[in-house]
């Protein structure tokens, strides 16, 4: 062929491929601030788009529309246990050999059958044997984690996943040029799922029942939507199923689960960042589109919850603090009540100046309340909460919160309320769409929920419209007598059960095994992203206001919004008061404005004020709209300097103080927190370093007024992030701020030391639950040095990070020992601190000695993998080349740098040093500073169901009280 019919040829081709290309329409909406584009591909698949170029990385939802509302009555818990298989891989990936594998899930997907059907305890026994042998064998093939191995080589972070009652959604946040792979793997996912290593994950959703069964809070929500929606799924199961139907799964239901619902024209995708939405929609419709719909897709219908006509009442008993929750059921999120209810639950709560916020939190009329909205696909709800002070009913704090329904329905709240509530609700708007994971999650919300994006984008303007006869009007008609009352009261639950231990064969971790999607996925090469550290010479500027008070300035280019801040070098450390102090403020007033009138007034700026006190800094912290920064300034300003005593209202403080201390001696969490803390840091540590009950309440409120006035005059620094230009901050600062001529030093305290670790010690505390909390703890104290962290941080990355980290695979994967299980070499926050390391996990009670073995036998010889580190190591070079630091996070980063005595980022120290470490020198960095070395066992638990006697051959045994962590 000539040149010039070579010419011709490729013209026509070019031509012809032009003609063959897309035309891909999209839907958006006048005046969408997130310039969304929807897509509807031709086998029905949404995807949304939104353009945010602030970083190269792009948040990606996958949403499902289905959750357990669809699960089969028979097998609940199955769109949250398909959620966790879908983890597993696909026949592509996951697994060595797809095809030799199949027959062996196969006969294992049979047995199970058998044994969901059997009774005999021995029958069961021997047939479950007879499982774990078969996945023995089908384990020879399994891959685990090239899921999460394929995620991390294109450098994603936020590996997650969540189902709900309508929805099931899979989360990513991938390099912005890494689109194209991640479309590939998410693809074969959706079309190829494959249901393997199935009996060590259901261990695993076993111990996820186990942790939930020890929350109060899991069982009110539980037997509150029993009683809001008694003939329907939302009343009748639960997103983690029933302890039978875990012991009985079904992979057979749990195939046609997927099979019926995972189809395209039931899912949506979203992504917001930094991408090309032609390219985009392209590449996915590439990977898409081939997927074939249902177009008989179909859901069980139900029907309709009959409206309550008066109160219903529900008792749940537990360990953990009473508290009272009151819910009305509204009609569903896309219906036209849902703006009514989302402005009227802000007028009832709000953080600042809500009818709840004022009447009653302020007022302390009871320990804590609040009230919230929860829209759902079929149904809502409005939402009330209450806990109580000492000595006080639930029936008493019922009626308290009542009172203030009854002040909505007569109309009892200030008329510029409203319009207060809608300009926070735009604030609070023009804020999250700065963030790609809260627009998309606004995408999965309107997905799910059936709502029209033009009613997303239109909905201040409805808003803007109402009155307040329009508020009192609906509160008339829909909450009267018609709700539901929780009562959580304290004991002893005795209907729990846990779920006995099964015996299972820890199947191989198979970390050196690799399949070719995950090697030619290794293997491709997109155009980099070139990395950006911070330059603290040029990414924030510096200036000093007349009285030499050093000022760090960020300009915020992106929306009208404002931070400022006063840092100040000392805290809680040099005066245990200052934090309660602090607290005290915010029940008071000057001489010219009440509390509530200075509230009202904040909430009508759309900004807030807030004192932070931390162990070594405290902060006086000035936000919201920009363009009221210097009135929110002079009125911070003045009720700093002329806060007013209220002795009765500082009695009720200490007493709300007094009962929630009390309640936190009851809550699992809090207990081991403190347990923790106490270990790590012995007794003098953040949460024992506290006034005793006496001394609060012997403490004249006049010297913490005090205290707080005397603040501004120590030396400190100003922080600001917003639009306005630097002179117009310090002139603001200068007119607004005022201090004494010569700032004092700050004063010195003791600085809470970490403890060190110099032989083997289990401490334990009482709690009395069906599942143990523990963590091991070594410090050899072992000072920072920045030309190490390049290896603590692939150390963290290959050892105890993600899904596929040493420990993840060999707790959670290979012995199926813990839902949570993780590792970390922690580096200090402040210079002069040292180094150390901790492992946790929580667990069943008797497989306490099991998870302390397994992870001392990772500890003292740790599982080595070069594929794994090579892939560890791309997924932390990728993620530091797209990582970008931007805002108030610039002056984050700078004052930690400064905290730790450096002058640069470290991400960038870290990022240069990457190409040189091998496995060995991780290897020998964990021998070095965690192998064969001596822990302190924190375990949080109740010694009548702990193997005691193995315990003490692991080391002496040291046990604290409740009274003793907590320290009052």
């Amino acid at each position: 062929m000539n040149m010039k019919s070579m010419a011709a040829a490729c013209l026509m081709a070019i031509v012809s491929m032009a003609a063959q290309a897309k035309d891909y329409k999209y839907e958006s909406v006048r005046g969408d601030m997130m310039n969304t584009r929807i897509y509807t591909l031709d086998n029905g698949l949404k995807v949304y788009l939104s353009v945010n170029k602030e970083k190269p990385r792009i948040q990606t939802y996958i949403a499902v529309r289905t959750g357990s509302r669809n699960d089969p009555a028979e097998t609940t818990g199955l769109a949250h246990y398909l959620e966790h298989i879908m983890f597993k891989g696909t026949t592509s990936f996951g697994t060595s050999d797809a095809a030799k594998e199949a027959p062996l899930l196969d006969s294992i997907q049979n047995r199970y059958e058998v044994y969901r059907t059997l009774t005999d305890p021995e029958d069961r026994r021997r047939c479950y044997r007879a499982i774990d042998s078969l996945s023995q064998v089908a384990a020879q093939y399994n891959i685990p984690n090239e899921y999460d191995k394929l995620m991390s080589a294109i450098g994603a972070q936020g590996t997650n996943a969540y189902t709900g009652n309508d929805v099931t959604c899979y989360i990513e946040d991938i390099p912005s040029n890494e689109v194209e792979n991640w479309a590939k793997v998410q693809s074969d996912r959706f079309q190829n799922m494959v249901v393997r290593g199935f009996h060590t994950e259901l261990e695993a959703v076993y111990e996820e029942y186990n942790i939930g069964i020890a929350n109060d809070m899991s069982k009110v929500w539980k037997a509150m939507f029993a009683k809001l929606f008694p003939n329907h799924p939302y009343g009748t199961q639960t997103t983690i199923g029933t302890q039978e139907h875990l012991k009985n799964p079904s992979i057979v239901n749990i195939k046609n689960y997927f099979k019926k619902y995972y189809v395209p024209n039931n899912v949506a995708i979203c992504l917001s960042g930094d991408l090309d939405p032609e390219r985009t929609v392209e590449v996915i419709d590439r990977y898409f589109g081939g997927w074939k719909a249902d177009p008989n897709l179909s859901f069980p219908e139900y029907e309709p919850v009959k409206k309550l006509t008066a109160p219903v009442d529900t008792t749940v008993i537990g360990n953990e603090a009473e508290l009272l929750m009151l819910a009305w059921q509204l009609d569903k999120a896309a219906s036209a009540q849902a703006d009514t209810v989302e402005v009227l639950s802000y007028l009832l709560q709000n953080g600042t100046a809500g009818m709840f916020d004022l009447d009653i939190n302020q007022n302390m009329l009871c320990a804590e309340a609040g009230a919230f909205h929860s829209f759902l696909n079929e149904y809502s709800m409005l939402v009330l909460y209450g806990r109580p002070k000492e000595g006080q009913t639930l029936d008493e704090v019922k009626t308290v919160m009542l009172n203030e329904i009854g002040k909505l329905r007569k109309g009892d709240f200030d008329d510029d309320l409203i319009r207060s509530v809608i300009n926070n609700l735009k604030l609070n708007y023009y804020r999250n769409i700065e963030d790609n994971g809260k627009r998309a999650d606004m995408y999965v919300d309107a997905f799910i929920n059936n709502i029209e994006w033009e009613r997303v984008v239109t909905k201040f303007d409805r808003m803007s419209k109402f009155t307040k006869k329009d508020i009192i009007d609906f509160a008339n008609r829909h909450f009267g007598d018609n709700y539901v009352a929780v009562y959580k009261r304290t004991g002893e639950d005795g209907t729990l059960r846990k779920i006995d231990k099964p015996q299972i064969t820890a199947i191989p971790a198979n970390r050196d095994m690799q399949s070719k999607f995950v090697g030619d996925m290794l293997n491709s090469i997109p155009e980099p992203i070139q990395p950006r550290f911070l330059d603290f010479k040029t990414d924030l500027s510096y200036g000093k206001t007349k009285k030499g008070m050093p000022v760090m300035y960020v300009k915020n280019t992106t929306n009208g919004t404002f931070t400022l801040c006063f840092r100040y070098g000392f805290g809680e450390e040099s005066d245990m008061w200052l934090p309660f102090a602090a607290d005290y403020l915010d029940y008071l007033g000057t001489s010219k404005m009440t509390a509530e009138q200075l509230k009202k007034k904040f909430y009508s700026l759309a900004c807030k004020y807030n004192v932070s006190v931390g162990a070594g800094s405290m902060n006086i912290i000035v936000s919201g709209l920009a363009d009221n920064m210097a009135e929110a300034l002079a009125l911070t300003e003045d009720f700093l300097a002329n806060a007013k005593v209220d002795t009765a209202a500082y009695r009720k403080y200490v007493d709300v103080e007094i009962k929630t201390r009390k309640d936190k001696k009851l809550d699992q969490k809090a207990n081991f927190s403190a347990l923790y803390m106490y270990g790590l840091y012995g007794p003098y540590n953040a949460l024992r370093n506290v006034p005793g009950n006496k001394a609060l309440l012997e403490r004249n409120p006049r010297e913490l007024i005090d205290m707080v006035k005397d603040i501004r005059n120590y030396e400190h620094e100003v922080y600001y992030c917003g639009p306005a230009e630097m002179e117009e901050v310090i002139s603001a600062v200068d007119k607004y701020h005022k201090t004494t001529k010569k700032l004092m030093p700050v004063p010195t305290g003791k600085e809470y030391t970490e403890q060190q670790t110099p032989r083997n010690e289990i401490l334990i505390a009482p709690y009395e639950a069906k599942n143990i909390y523990m963590r091991q703890c070594h410090n050899e104290g072992r000072m920072w040095s920045p030309d190490k962290e390049v290896l603590v941080s692939l150390f963290n990355e290959y050892y105890g990070g993600g899904m596929n980290s040493v420990v993840f695979q060999e707790l959670r994967e290979s012995r199926a020992l813990a839902y949570n299980a993780w590792a970390n070499y922690f580096t200090p926050s402040r210079k002069g601190h040292p180094e150390f390391t901790v492992t946790h996990i929580i667990s069943q009670n008797d497989k306490l000695l099991d998870c302390i073995n397994a992870f001392n036998g990772i500890i003292d010889t740790i599982p080595q993998s070069e594929k794994a580190f090579e892939l560890a190591k791309q997924a932390l070079t990728k993620r530091l080349a797209a990582a970008r630091t931007t805002k108030f996070g610039i002056l984050n980063a700078y004052i930690k740098a400064k905290n730790l005595g450096i002058d640069y980022d470290i991400n960038e120290k870290i990022y240069n040093a990457l190409p040189s470490v091998k496995l060995s020198d991780v290897v020998e960095f964990e021998r070095e500073r965690m192998a064969s070395k001596p822990y302190l066992y924190m375990i949080l638990g109740d010694e009548k169901e702990l193997d005691i006697k193995s315990l003490e051959k692991i080391a002496p045994i040291r046990r604290v009280t409740t009274d003793e962590i907590f320290g009052y």
